[in-house]
């Protein structure tokens, strides 16, 4: 600083130089030990691919020995599937000729079976033409016999319409005699009942007079009554009022 004598000044300087060579010489060797470190480091990495790579080695090694061994085996595969493949198809060839000649056994025996099946259908249709005629013949006797019952059941319904029809006219007649009562019987109770009416009517208002003058009567009692209730308030309250002069009276001289 401009403070400081030179000299001081270049002492500082000096000393900052030196220190600063010192911490260059430290950081210097710190770098080679740093380098030297690494060096031992990728020499351990080298060491540890080489021994990956022997390993890979081997096991290329096993690989191809497994290859080899299993192409013989798969090769020994190969010959005995020929080999099966060889038996299986004579067994074919042979079951080929046994279905064939079971085949032809087969048709000559469903051409015997066509052949009967036709005889039979021959002999069956034979029978059915003669039921149809059976049923024809049977059909046409039914339709005569349905005809035949068909009109005496005519002759029959007729007959009971004709007494239906005189049984309606003989109910009309009753039922026209019994019209004739009841309007007379219907005409005679409303006579009744007219009567009936009347006398009721009467005695309702005999009833009513009855009532009125029950009701004047009683209307009477109880003005009556209401009278002898209010005399009798009216003595109760003289002697309630006498009675209590007299005791105000008794305690005015006895005090």
């Amino acid at each position: 600083s401009l403070a400081k004598p030179p000299a001081v000044y270049e002492i500082e300087l000096r000393e900052r130089m030196i220190r600063l060579e010192e911490e260059l010489k430290n950081q210097r060797e710190l770098i080679k030990q740093g380098f030297d470190l690494m060096e031992k480091r990728f020499e351990v990495v080298d060491r540890r691919f080489e021994a990956m790579d022997k390993r890979f080695e081997a096991m290329d090694r096993r690989f191809e020995a497994m290859s080899a061994e299993n192409n013989k085996r798969f090769e020994a595969m190969d010959r005995r599937f020929e080999a099966m493949s060889a038996e299986n198809n004579k067994r074919f060839e042979a079951m080929d000729k046994r279905f064939e000649a079971m085949s032809v056994e087969n048709n000559k025996r469903f051409e015997a079976m066509d052949k009967r099946f036709e005889a039979m259908s021959a002999e069956n249709n034979k029978h059915f033409e003669a039921m149809d005629r059976r049923f024809e013949a049977m059909s046409a006797e039914n339709n005569r016999r349905f005809e035949a019952m068909s009109a005496e059941n005519n002759k029959r319904f007729g007959a009971m319409d004709k007494r239906f029809e005189a049984m309606s006219a003989e109910n009309n007649k009753r039922f026209g005699a019994m019209d004739k009562r009841f309007e007379a019987m219907s005409a005679e109770n409303n006579k009744r009942f007219g009567a009936m009416d009347k006398r009721f009517e009467a005695m309702s208002a005999e009833s009513n007079k009855r009532f009125e003058a029950m009701n004047a009567e009683n209307n009477r009692r109880f003005e009556a009554l209401t009278k002898r209730i209010d005399r009798l308030m009216y003595w109760s309250l003289g002697i309630t009022v006498g009675t209590g002069s007299l005791v105000v009276a008794a305690l005015k001289v006895l005090l």
